[in-house]
């Protein structure tokens, strides 16, 4: 009898398939595993299997598991991934490598600041706000020239533009979106999909996809 894939290796074969559909490489997909709300015992397998790629989404939760976690695992890369506080923008530029929710000027400036501080240049997609959904965070779309303006002059590091689309709608007239948004700018990354759709955003050009649940099961709350 054939062993079944893991989680992993399910999503890897998922993502491949893809990007056949789609006629793009598999490497220019990065699968960020995001494992907040995760404890380490289950982060593990992940990290033995190779995965280097992880999403958290609070500063503080981040900093409690992964000092230790990365110690006895070289080489990963950490995505903050969720709504970032000015006044943690410090601990963010400390600790992660990407940071996916850059969404206003206030924060622009904390930023700027924090990699002044710690010599740290950190990547950061700006969060779009695609569905006029201001509790979501992210930038309204009429805002996004100004703000990348912003970012630009404060010597941010932009990766590209990052979405969440609303969770009751059809996800592809948003990534859509999202996709024209980074080539009008100019920028190549395209942080968007999740576990429920990230075969269709990758079929419209997502670089990053932040998969959870496909990977972990259901999050304790």
């Amino acid at each position: 009898m054939e062993k079944a894939d893991t989680p992993l290796q399910s999503v890897l074969h998922s993502v491949q398939a893809s990007c056949k559909r789609a006629r793009r490489d598999p490497g220019e997909v990065t699968l960020v595993a995001v494992s907040k709300r995760h404890p380490a015992s289950a982060i593990e397998p992940l990290l033995i299997e190779g995965h280097r790629h992880f999403g958290e989404n609070r500063v503080q939760e981040a900093q409690e598991k992964w000092p230790a976690l990365r110690e006895e695992h070289p080489g990963v890369r950490l995505h903050l991934v969720g709504q970032l506080q000015s006044n943690k923008a410090e601990d963010a530029a400390a600790l992660f490598d990407v940071i996916h929710s850059l969404d206003r000027p206030s924060l622009v400036k904390a930023l700027a600041k924090a990699f002044d501080k710690t010599g740290r240049q950190v990547p950061c997609f700006v969060q779009v706000d695609v569905g006029d959904e201001p509790q979501k965070g992210g930038c309204p779309v009429s805002k996004l020239p100004g703000l990348l303006a912003s970012a630009r002059d404060a010597e941010i590091p932009l990766a590209g533009l990052m979405c969440l689309p609303p969770a009751d709608l059809e996800p592809a007239p948003f990534f859509a979106l999202l996709d024209k948004l980074a080539r009008d700018h100019g920028l190549d990354g395209r942080s968007m999909g999740m576990s429920g759709d990230y075969e269709t955003a990758i079929m419209l050009g997502a670089t990053h996809i932040r998969v959870g649940t496909a990977l972990f099961g259901e999050r304790s709350s």
